[in-house]
């Protein structure tokens, strides 16, 4: 879930103009941030959050900036401004801007297919492989579900996680519904490299934070080594501990960056100035305007929620478009392990914000980034996110439904050493269960971390407690043949649908 002089609000500016009072009687303007860190701090104890930043800029400047908490639990060093985090799917509106900066050098067309620059590029379905345009691939309107398990913990490169899609069946009609989709940002940056001679990191750093001054973002994991100002994520998994950066530099484009806020308020401006660095031109007005225009309906109850149920909610190129106050808002949040994101902007009133924190999943960061437009804009900001809190957990228990009945009593129809075996997925490969010491495991095997021990739930159904606790637990469910034989398997992990047929030795 995206004119030069700035029109911040203060409450206090409301002596006419026309007026020119003694130095002595004119009244200081209010700080519209006066008293924020109480709520700020109040909001990161009831959501757990460790560290956070933030900064609330203009079309010239910062106007407030300040960390918050600490980098790491155990540890008092504090969260300060130039503490990076992992923004997550906050990156994909710079995969949409690499797009149109090429688009501005004549090297591709938004309408271009994909096939024209990625030949071996195939979908499902033949049709869509040929209607496939650079748009689609930013505007989640492919009719594919995720398909993440190509990607997350896996060291598959991103070319290979390209090729796995033909294998995605879709969910739903080409350009018809909003589903959101990280597998399309990837084969986006494969693109940006077919097209620019550059990977999508080289393009980046070159073309959008060099010009812009963002001088500590960086897009791999791998460029966090050494560096000390930098945010430890963090999860709830029985009481809020640290955990270790999840490398996704495979899934780039999708959402690979680390920043802090110093240098995603120049990013901001960016936006807020119409595509332009102070007096340099980085990106055409045409093209900034065409990425922040709301170009797909996004009808997913599950973002909608989340993004605080905003009026007519819309996607453009990596920025959700809706409306604030009767604004228009553009932003994206961004979460990845331990990490949570917001970047947003009021462009008419040339207001941003951006909020980072080290806290796996949490949402406070939508009510806090209205709270901030509020105070920017000279309004009176509720300081009581309690409504949103509750709203959240009351829509993340619904989506999770009711817990499934267990039937008591019931026995495995085979034995153990039966469900040994390699099993494979048209999409994702192999996974293999093992059976050691009287218990079962199952591995997926593009991955060196996605290891789950296998308890007996009911009947075929195996409860995968995996490894690495940050993946949970995951059902699974084996399938007995007519024969009494184990055939397949169904392991969800991270959405990967359908069924793992039994590989047969010969």
């Amino acid at each position: 879930m995206h004119p030069f002089l700035p029109r911040l609000l203060l409450v206090a500016a409301s002596v006419a103009a026309s007026v020119d009072l003694p130095a002595q009687r004119r009244s200081a303007p209010r700080d519209p941030f006066a008293g924020v860190d109480s709520v700020i701090q109040a909001a990161m104890k009831a959501w757990k959050v460790p560290g956070l930043a933030v900064a609330v800029t203009t079309r010239d400047s910062v106007i407030f900036a300040r960390g918050y908490g600490v980098r790491k639990l155990g540890d008092p060093t504090p969260v300060d401004t130039r503490t990076l985090f992992a923004i997550g799917s906050a990156s994909k509106a710079f995969t949409g801007a690499s797009l149109a900066l090429l688009t501005d050098d004549k090297k591709l067309g938004m309408d271009d297919r994909v096939i024209d620059h990625l030949p071996w590029f195939q979908m499902y379905d033949p049709w869509v492989t040929r209607e496939l345009r650079l748009r689609d691939l930013l505007l989640h309107r492919s009719g594919l579900e995720r398909g993440d398990l190509s990607w997350y913990s896996t060291s598959r490169s991103r070319e290979e996680i390209v090729r796995t899609v033909r294998h995605l069946p879709p969910t739903t009609s080409f350009r018809t519904r909003f589903q959101y989709q990280n597998l399309m940002y990837i084969t986006a940056g494969e693109v940006i490299r077919q097209a620019s001679g550059m990977t999508w990191d080289d393009f980046v750093r070159t073309r959008i934070f060099t010009p812009l001054g963002m001088t500590a973002s960086n897009t791999s994991v791998r460029a966090l080594e050494g560096q000390v100002n930098v945010a430890q994520p963090h999860a709830d998994l029985g009481g809020i501990r640290a955990i270790p950066y999840r490398n996704i530099d495979n899934a780039g484009a999708a959402g690979s960056i680390n920043s802090n806020v110093e240098d995603m308020s120049r990013w901001i401006r960016l936006w807020l100035n119409g595509g332009r660095a102070g007096s340099q031109r980085i990106l055409s007005e045409e093209m900034t305007r065409e990425a922040m225009r709301s170009q797909h309906t996004m009808d997913d109850p599950y973002l909608t929620a989340l993004l605080n149920a905003p009026q007519f909610p819309g996607y453009a190129f990596g920025w959700f478009v809706a409306a604030f106050r009767g604004k228009r808002h553009i932003g994206h949040g961004g979460n990845i392990d331990g990490m949570a994101t917001m970047v947003g902007f009021l462009p008419d009133d040339g207001i941003g914000v951006v909020v980072l924190t080290n806290m796996n999943q949490t949402s406070m960061t939508v009510p806090l980034v209205n709270h901030l437009f509020d105070r920017a804009l000279g309004l009176t900001p509720s300081d009581d996110f309690t409504p949103y809190r509750a709203a959240e957990e009351a829509f993340m228990k619904r989506l999770a439904g009711a817990p499934p009945a267990v039937a008591t009593g019931t026995r495995p129809s085979v034995a153990l050493d039966a469900y040994v075996g390699t099993y494979r997925h048209t999409m994702f490969g192999t996974a293999t269960v093992r059976l050691a010491e009287g218990k079962l495991s199952i591995s997926y095997d593009a991955s060196p971390i996605a290891i789950g021990d296998l308890a007996h739930h009911q009947y075929d159904t195996f409860m995968a407690t995996m490894r690495d606790p940050m993946m949970g637990k995951v059902p699974v469910t084996f399938r007995i043949g007519a024969g009494g034989q184990v055939d397949g398997v169904a392991f969800p992990l991270m959405g990967a649908d359908g069924e793992w047929v039994r590989e047969r030795t010969r």
